[in-house]
C-alpha cells in the first residue's frame, strides 16, 4: 500500500466515525512558546485540549507536518527521521478510552477499512502509574478484548505518559508496537519484549494519549476541565509496515530520492565503505526533505532560532554531499522530493534550490574561517558553536592528523551550552505568545493592528513571517526589501495610536473560508486552514481596520490598550525585516 493511499483511508476512516477533516498546521507554531517547530500533532490544537471550542467540533482528524532534531544524530537508522507527518484523530472532550481503543484497532487490523495488520505480530503497552496518576487498568481491560494479558506489557512514565512539554495538557497513553522480523518473535515476556524493542525488531506505529492532567512548569498541578483523546501514528512507520520493510528509508517516501544516487557515485572515492555510503545517503535526503517544508514554512537560514537549526541541517547537507563519494545535481533531489509530495504539500522548489545555494556559499566562507582555527589547535566545542561547523567534520579532520576527539567532553559541553540557550530564550524567541497572560494577550491584539499598520503605510505587498510576543514586547518579522525611514515609521506608530484612540471594537467571527478570503483577511504563511476558520475584526465589520484569520486570545476593544511605541527596526534576512514595540 502506497502512502498516498494510507492517508486517504486513515482520514476516511475516522470521518466515516463522526470527524472532521482539517489541514496540516504550520511548521512553525503560532502560539505556543514551548517549541520552535510543531513536533506533534497535539501541539497546534493545545488551546482546543485546554477547552476553547474548535470550530469543528468535538471530533477531528489530520494529518501534521512535524520536524524534530532533538534525535538528529540517529538519522540514518531505521526509524528515525527529522521530517515527518502524523496522523492524528482527536477527540476534545467527546469519546475516551473505549471508542479510541476500539478504533485504533479497528483502523490497524481491518482489511475493508483500515491496514490489514497482522494482530499476532502487535504489541501493547499501558501505563503502570506512578505519583501523577494511577495505574491505567481501564486502558489494560479494554486492550484485553482484543489481545491475550501476555502481549500487554504495563511500563512507566519515561515511554507511556505523553506531554508536549513544561506545560500544557498531558496524560497516561497506551501504544502500539509491530514486529518487522520476516519469522515473527510470537509472544514475549516483559523483558524480550524490551529487548526486541531496543533492537528495532519491533516498532511504535500509533499511542493513543489520555490527555485528562495539566502540567506547569514540568509539574502536574491537576485535571483538565475536560477529557480529551490525542492519537498519533507516525506515516512514514506505518508505510515501512505496510511495505514489509524494516526501515523508512526503503519505502516511497524516501527511495525515489536514494535513487538517483545509485548511477551518481563518484567511483574516484574507493575508501567509502558501504555501510557509511547508505547512511550518508540516508542523511542528505532526511535532511534535505526537511530543509524544503522549512523554507517552504517561511524559514531562513540565520544564526538563532529556527533560523539556526535549519541552518544546521543545510550544513549537514553539504557537509555529507562534500565527502566526495557523491557527485550529484542537488536541484533533481528538490524536484524528487517536490513530486513525492505533489497533491498533498506546495514546495517551491527553485527557491528552495535558491536558498541553499546561497548558504553553500557562506558556508565555504565560514570552512574556509574554520579550517584556520582548526590548524590553530581551536577546540571542536567552539568551531561547532561560533564557525559552525559539523562535528563529523572536525572528527575527519582529527583522523587525518591521528588525533581522537573527545567525544563525552564534546556532548557535555554541548549539552550545558543547549540547556543555557534554552533557558534564556524560554518564551522570547519561541514563535507566537509566550503565554495567555493580561500583558501578553493586550500585546498580542497591538500586534494585528501594527501589520495592518505597517500595509497601510508601506503597501499591502507586507506579509507577516513570524511573530513573538510576551508581556514585555511584541516582535514581528515581515516581508520588505529595504529599511524603513524615520517618517515611516512615525506614521506608523502615529496609525496604531489613532486606532487605539478609537476605541474599536475586537471581535471573533467563525466562517467558512471561502468568504474569509473573499473578504480579504490576513493568512498566516505556510498554513493550510480548514473549511471553518476564526477571523479577528478590528473595527467596523464591514470595513475593518485589521482583518486576520487567528485562533488565539484577544482584548474586546482597543480602549484596553495604551500607547505604542516602535522600539526598534532592523533586518534579519534579506526582504525580511522585524520591529519591535511596546505599550508605554
Amino acid at each position: 500500500m502506497q502512502s498516498k493511499e494510507i492517508r486517504e483511508r486513515f482520514l476516511s476512516f475516522f470521518e466515516k466515525r463522526g470527524h472532521k477533516i482539517i489541514p496540516s498546521a504550520s511548521l512553525v507554531p503560532e502560539n505556543d512558546p514551548s517549541v520552535l517547530f510543531n513536533t506533534a500533532g497535539m501541539q497546534p490544537l493545545v488551546p482546543y485540549l485546554l477547552g476553547q471550542e474548535h470550530p469543528m467540533g468535538k471530533r477531528i482528524v489530520d494529518v501534521q507536518k512535524c520536524v524534530r532534531t532533538t534525535d538528529i544524530d540517529e538519522v540514518g537508522d531505521n526509524t528515525h527521521a527529522t521530517f515527518f507527518e502524523m496522523m492524528g484523530n482527536w477527540s476534545l472532550g467527546d469519546y475516551f478510552k473505549e471508542e479510541a481503543i476500539k478504533w485504533s484497532y479497528e483502523f490497524l487490523t481491518s482489511k475493508e477499512e483500515g491496514l490489514g495488520l497482522d494482530p499476532k505480530r502487535l504489541y501493547i503497552t499501558v501505563f503502570e502509574g506512578d505519583e501523577n496518576a494511577p495505574k491505567d487498568e481501564e486502558a489494560f481491560s479494554i486492550w484485553r478484548k482484543y489481545f491475550p494479558e501476555n502481549r500487554i506489557y504495563y511500563m512507566g512514565a519515561k515511554s507511556n505518559w505523553w506531554s508536549a512539554g513544561e506545560s500544557g495538557p498531558c496524560g497516561p497513553d497506551t501504544e502500539m508496537f509491530y514486529d518487522v522480523t520476516e519469522q515473527g518473535l510470537g509472544d514475549m515476556t516483559k523483558e524480550e519484549y524490551l529487548r526486541a524493542d531496543e533492537e528495532q525488531k519491533v516498532v511504535e506505529i500509533w499511542n493513543d494519549v489520555f490527555m485528562e492532567y495539566e502540567k506547569k512548569d514540568g509539574k502536574v498541578i491537576g485535571k483538565l476541565k475536560q477529557r480529551n483523546v490525542d492519537t498519533g501514528a507516525g506515516l512514514e512507520r506505518i508505510t515501512m509496515v505496510m511495505q514489509n520493510k524494516n526501515n523508512i528509508h526503503e519505502t516511497d517516501l524516501f527511495t525515489p530520492v536514494l535513487e538517483l544516487f545509485n548511477t551518481e557515485i563518484n567511483t574516484e572515492n574507493t575508501e567509502v565503505r558501504p555501510m557509511y555510503f547508505e547512511k550518508n545517503k540516508r542523511i542528505i535526503v532526511d535532511h534535505l526533505k526537511a530543509a524544503c517544508f522549512l523554507i517552504s514554512a517561511g524559514v531562513l537560514p540565520a544564526n538563532k532560532d529556527r533560523g539556526y537549526v535549519l541552518r544546521k541541517i543545510l550544513r549537514r547537507i553539504l557537509f555529507y554531499l562534500n565527502k566526495k563519494s557523491f557527485k550529484i545535481d542537488i536541484f533533481v533531489l528538490i524536484e524528487k522530493i517536490s513530486e513525492i509530495y505533489k497533491n498533498v504539500y506546495d514546495l517551491d522548489s527553485k527557491k528552495i534550490f535558491e536558498i541553499l545555494q546561497q548558504e553553500k556559499t557562506k558556508f565555504e566562507i565560514t570552512l574556509e574561517q574554520g579550517l584556520k582555527e582548526f590548524e590553530k589547535g581551536t577546540n571542536s566545542f567552539i568551531l561547532v558553536t561560533t564557525y559552525g561547523f559539523p562535528f563529523e567534520l572536525i572528527e575527519e579532520l582529527a583522523r587525518e592528523k591521528g588525533q581522537i576527539l573527545d567525544k563525552k567532553d564534546f556532548d557535555q559541553k554541548m549539552l550545558e551550552h543547549q540547556k543555557l540557550s534554552q533557558t534564556s530564550s524560554a518564551g522570547m524567541f519561541k514563535g507566537g505568545l509566550a503565554n495567555h497572560n493580561e500583558k501578553t494577550i493586550r500585546l498580542h491584539t497591538t500586534h494585528h493592528l501594527l501589520l495592518a499598520a505597517l500595509q497601510g503605510i508601506l503597501g499591502k505587498e507586507v506579509k507577516q513571517r513570524g511573530s513573538n510576543i510576551n508581556e514585555e514586547r511584541l516582535r514581528i518579522d515581515f516581508l520588505f526589501d529595504r529599511k524603513m525611514t524615520e517618517d515611516e515609521k512615525k506614521q506608523v506608530e502615529n496609525l496604531v495610536n489613532q486606532k487605539i484612540g478609537e476605541h474599536l471594537s475586537v471581535a471573533r467571527v467563525e466562517m467558512k473560508k471561502e468568504e474569509a478570503e473573499k473578504l480579504g483577511a490576513e493568512m498566516e504563511f505556510g498554513i493550510k486552514y480548514s473549511e471553518i476558520v476564526s477571523v479577528y475584526f478590528i473595527g467596523d465589520k464591514l470595513k475593518p481596520f485589521s482583518l486576520e484569520f487567528c485562533g488565539g486570545p484577544h482584548i474586546k476593544n482597543t480602549s484596553e490598550l495604551s500607547i505604542f511605541k516602535i522600539l526598534k527596526e532592523e533586518a534579519v534576512t534579506q526582504d525580511i525585516r522585524r520591529i519591535k514595540a511596546v505599550l508605554m
